[in-house]
């Protein structure tokens, strides 16, 4: 890639609109609420400036806050106007704990954390500009929402007045360590997967590097790649269904990769179709498994010799942690709440997270909680609940909480909600 086109390319993906497009009201629509926001609560949905569709849910009681949602994926189909339904329906206890919500499609599928960052923001203007600003305003992000919301957090800080925009920050399941460190076990993932199976891509395919996902241009069904994982490693089959060949390969891989049997194929998928996406954006590779040695396997060593190697192109890399990285210079406190046993972003990323406040200097402003829990879209209501109020407690007191209360204050106010945390490591 020339400098000239990488330069494009980089533009391209972090571009933001010209000057908040200005903040011109988009027009707004009734639609109907998730049954579980529960009643007495006013939908609407629009679509801002630049593209993005957002709905919004106020309450009639609503307790003069707002919540600001950043949801999860990258989703890679174009955005709809009913998209972000599906996270408010995931979050309604917010709504009926007297929160206003809103939530943004951002203005297009596939990766790009500042444009999503950029669109959270402007979700967050169109609210206040329609309904006045709140008495407090709270950014959440969930997933690789939760790597869009600290981006926002980091970009967006305060007005053009000085005045702060976000009065705090709640991050779930977050994947916090940033794009250039978030992707590589899946890159790893593809090449050990195709070392044993020889069938993604499979010989009709032709040849392409595994770290691209697919050609450009190029579709693949999530059922066409289940149907080729199931050929080579006989996933899901019965014990008598699935051949011993099968089994030792489909063993070798989970071991290599330390991927769940139950996550294989959603895994395989984000390596595929995101990996398309993201390569694509960035113009290159971003990925290196040159000096890595793989084990865990019933022969390393042939593993090591024979699986494909690639090596990352600086450029890439650097365009994806420009995008993506954190700096870690949080100026309000900010919550982490994450499942010990999150199948999709391990909770390795919060040690990371971690460490890059506490390299900016900010630690004071870092509270991290945990539950034992092993699901990656949607944690216990009560755990929700009991971080926001920690939170707001923290914001109004000014002394940072102690997650080791967590749990009996959870417990105090939702003892019927399965109340899960736990120290973190």
């Amino acid at each position: 890639m020339t400098r000239l086109a990488g330069l494009i390319v980089a533009l391209a993906l972090t571009a933001p609109v010209a000057a908040h497009a200005d903040d011109a009201q988009p027009a707004l629509s009734p639609i109907a609420c998730p049954a579980s926001v529960g009643q007495g609560v006013e939908c609407l949905s629009g679509r801002d400036p630049s593209g993005a569709w957002f709905v919004i849910a106020k309450p009639e009681n609503w307790n003069r806050k707002l919540i600001v949602h950043s949801h999860g994926g990258p989703r890679t189909g174009a955005p709809e106007a009913t998209d972000s339904l599906e996270d408010l329906d995931r979050f309604s206890v917010m709504v009926r704990e007297g929160y206003a919500w809103i939530g943004s499609t951002y203005r297009r599928g596939g990766y790009g954390v500042r444009m999503a960052a950029e669109d959270t923001d402007s979700s967050r203007r169109i609210f206040w500009a329609r309904f006045g600003r709140p008495d407090r305003t709270i950014l959440h992000g969930q997933s690789w929402g939760g790597n869009v919301a600290a981006k926002a957090s980091e970009l967006y800080p305060r007005g053009e007045d000085g005045s702060l925009n976000y009065d705090g920050v709640l991050l779930t399941n977050g994947v916090l360590m940033g794009g250039t460190r978030a992707y590589q076990f899946r890159a790893d993932l593809r090449a050990v997967y195709q070392f044993y199976c020889r069938n993604h891509p499979s010989p009709a395919d032709g040849a392409y590097p595994v770290w691209q996902g697919l050609p450009p241009g190029a579709r693949m069904s999530r059922a066409e790649l289940q149907r080729r994982i199931v050929a080579c490693t006989g996933l899901g089959l019965s014990r008598r269904e699935r051949t011993s060949v099968q089994a030792r390969k489909l063993r070798d891989i989970l071991a290599v990769t330390g991927i769940e049997e139950e996550q294989l194929v959603a895994h395989m998928n984000w390596a595929t179709t995101l990996f398309q996406d993201l390569t694509g954006r960035i113009g290159g590779n971003p990925f290196d498994n040159s000096r890595t040695v793989y084990s865990g396997s019933s022969d390393d060593a042939a593993l090591n010799a024979g699986v494909a190697r690639f090596t990352a192109d600086p450029s890439a890399v650097a365009r994806l942690a420009h995008d993506a990285d954190l700096t870690g210079q949080i100026t309000v406190p900010t919550m982490t709440l994450h499942a010990l046993h999150d199948p999709t972003v391990s909770f390795s990323a919060e040690a990371a997270y971690r460490q890059t406040v506490a390299d900016a200097g900010r630690s004071d402003l870092l509270v991290q909680a945990a539950t034992d829990e092993s699901e990656h879209s949607k944690l216990e209501d009560g755990g929700y609940i009991t971080v926001l109020r920690a939170l707001e407690g923290w914001i109004d007191t000014g002394q940072r909480p102690d997650a080791a209360a967590f749990q009996s204050q959870c417990l105090a106010s939702f003892p019927a909600t399965g109340c899960r945390f736990v120290p973190a490591p």
